[in-house]
């Protein structure tokens, strides 16, 4: 097998055409740093869609991933394994949580996260209170739930009959929600900073008003943190920074450094909820994946790392405000930490595409968010020297763009 020819025209003949990947295949990686088949070297401002918290192949994460290979990899949850128990500890010392759920990705910790407030409130207060209120241009995954709860129709239409007693609001919008809340509301799903939506921040009074809500009307309040934690915004977690606590919250992406594990944060109280046999998962928890999660979250979960994420959106803001004086295509950089986003200007207006792909000739590898945004989410460690370099990188691609 390891002589074929492996191509990018490969994946038209054997992959689902459900994505449409660029033409570059990377092979290696290291630091925020990429390798393509032909030995090209790219910086990495994407990072996997901030999941590659540490960059590519850190040694933390490449030493745990060795040391539990060669010890077990999988045991199903008939049994339980200590780097599941030593990470749950973890997370629970370090957060408001008192259970955890693990599982292997964002979205199914968003559906478990959206089963256990349906349960616990149809449990504690009858059949009746079922509704789950969101936002639009909210993203909390793609399984037929946490897609329906998603405020995005266009990835949520075609598929028949949607999962019923969803509703949607505009974020930051108190008065919609004010409008809609009652004592049907089972729970209120929120990311603390919408990402796919366009690198939205909450205003503070909103973020309160949405808690104080939810105490009223017996509604849990569920923050979606699979994108903004795990240090991505400069905190372990963003609600850490915005004073107000969720019921629950869920956890994926950064939390395995690129190895795939999700988790659901939450209290004894609401956990109880989840009675034995109530829900499941075939690998969550599996120690392979909990080990190299327990090394990602020992690293990021320091001081260091954690003031360095302020540090680095510094000289990202920085250099972009430098870019943006030279050539004018973008109305703001907004976003916190190192969740950023360029919004385009009335000019340039739907054409983040095309900063994007040509930041890619230029070997620079950024995101999206919406047609109008270019997303960064890089390592939360990358050097100084390699946000420069993809900044000097950026400035060419921007440059392109503008001059036609």
């Amino acid at each position: 097998m390891s002589d074929m020819a492996v191509t990018r025209e490969l994946f038209d003949q054997v992959m689902v055409p459900n994505y449409a990947p660029a033409q570059v295949i990377p092979v290696r990686g290291q630091g925020a740093r990429l390798w393509d088949q032909q030995g090209r070297e790219y910086i990495d401002f994407a990072g996997g869609i901030a999941v590659n918290c540490l960059g590519h192949c850190h040694p933390a994460l490449v030493s745990a991933l060795k040391e539990q290979g060669e010890k077990l990899w999988h045991l199903s949850n008939v049994l339980t394994n200590e780097p599941a128990l030593r990470l749950a500890k973890k997370l629970v010392d370090a957060t408001f949580a008192e259970k955890v759920y693990f599982c292997n990705s964002g979205a199914e910790a968003n559906e478990a996260a959206l089963k256990l407030a349906r349960r616990y409130a149809i449990d504690n207060f009858g059949p009746e209170k079922t509704q789950i209120i969101a936002f639009t241009q909210g993203f909390h995954g793609r399984t037929f739930f946490t897609v329906s709860v998603g405020g995005q129709a266009v990835y949520s239409d075609g598929f028949g009959p949607k999962p019923a007693d969803i509703d949607h609001v505009p974020y930051n919008d108190l008065a919609a929600l004010k409008a809609l809340i009652s004592d049907r509301t089972c729970a209120v799903v929120m990311e603390p900073l919408q990402g796919e939506g366009g690198i939205i921040s909450p205003e503070p009074a909103f973020v309160q008003a949405v808690r104080e809500l939810c105490d009223q009307h017996n509604a849990l309040l569920v923050f979606d943190e699979v994108q903004t934690g795990v240090g991505r915004t400069g905190a372990l977690y963003a609600y850490m920074d915005l004073g107000v606590t969720p019921d629950i919250l869920t956890s994926a992406k950064a939390l395995g450094g690129g190895f795939p594990i999700g988790a659901m944060l939450t209290t004894t109280k609401i956990a109880a909820a989840f009675k034995v046999g109530t829900h499941g998962s075939t690998y969550g928890g599996n120690p392979l994946a909990c080990a190299v999660a327990e090394a990602a979250f020992d690293t990021v979960n320091t001081e260091s790392v954690l003031k360095g994420v302020k540090e680095r959106e510094a000289w990202y803001r920085e250099g972009l405000d430098a870019i943006n004086a030279k050539y004018g295509c973008f109305k703001e950089v907004r976003g916190k930490g190192l969740l950023l986003g360029c919004v385009m200007n009335e000019q340039f207006q739907g054409r983040a595409r095309d900063f994007l792909l040509a930041a890619m000739e230029e070997q620079l590898m950024v995101l999206i968010a919406g047609a109008n945004v270019v997303r960064f989410a890089p390592s939360l460690v990358i050097t100084k020297e390699e946000v420069a370099e993809g900044l000097a990188r950026f400035e060419r691609a921007v440059a392109k763009v503008v001059n036609g």
